[in-house]
């Protein structure tokens, strides 16, 4: 089921859904897993160059060399910009720190050395954001890798519209949120929900 915000078209799963991420449990796998980089869009590329100088002493020396090499991104198939890989296929910002995986962008950004956090598509996780003609589909994403998330969600009661606040108002704003929430309430005392619950 799907509900519409604006230009948004928005899966209810997200109210549905329950998630909350457990470094000590995935490791922060999802830097390293995956068919490729994550996405990255166009306006975000200077942003991650600007950030580079911040980010590095965080980085691996393998992900440094790539950078220097072909830059922070590459082309998929489909002509998408996605983080650059490292030969063992983790993203170059990713670095190994106490038996977890974290983002060296965002490192540098919780240390205040940098006024770019990561991707927007990395922030968003587990929701995926597709651009289409007419509409912005805005979707939940399911990863095998996040199943202890989902149940760290479920344990906490945590859905994942409230997980993803801060990243779902930085992607489209406060007033958004605002009719995001009102919905969910809707959505929670509908019919349907109920049915779906019981």
């Amino acid at each position: 089921m799907m509900i519409e915000i604006g230009d948004t078209l928005i899966s209810t799963a997200i109210f549905s859904e329950q998630f909350v991420c457990d470094i000590a449990a995935c490791h922060g796998d999802c830097c390293i897993e995956g068919d490729g980089g994550a996405p990255v869009k166009e306006d975000e590329i200077p942003l991650i160059e600007a950030a580079l100088p911040a980010a590095m002493p965080y980085m691996s020396d393998a992900g440094i060399a790539v950078v220097k090499e072909q830059g922070v991104v590459y082309k998929d198939a489909d002509g998408d910009n996605l983080t650059s890989l490292v030969p063992s296929k983790e993203c170059v910002f990713a670095y190994k720190k106490d038996g977890a995986w974290q983002c060296a962008l965002e490192t540098a950004y919780n240390a205040g050395k940098s006024d770019f956090r990561k991707p927007i598509s990395c922030y968003l996780y587990p929701v995926r954001v597709k651009k289409h003609r007419k509409f912005t589909a805005v979707e939940y994403h399911e990863w095998a890798i996040c199943k202890c998330a989902c149940e760290n969600g479920a344990k906490l009661k945590v859905p994942v519209y409230k997980f993803l606040r801060e990243p779902l108002i930085a992607a489209f704003g406060k007033a958004w949120y605002s009719e995001l929430c009102k919905i969910a309430q809707a959505y929670y005392a509908s019919d349907y929900y109920k049915k779906k619950m019981s």
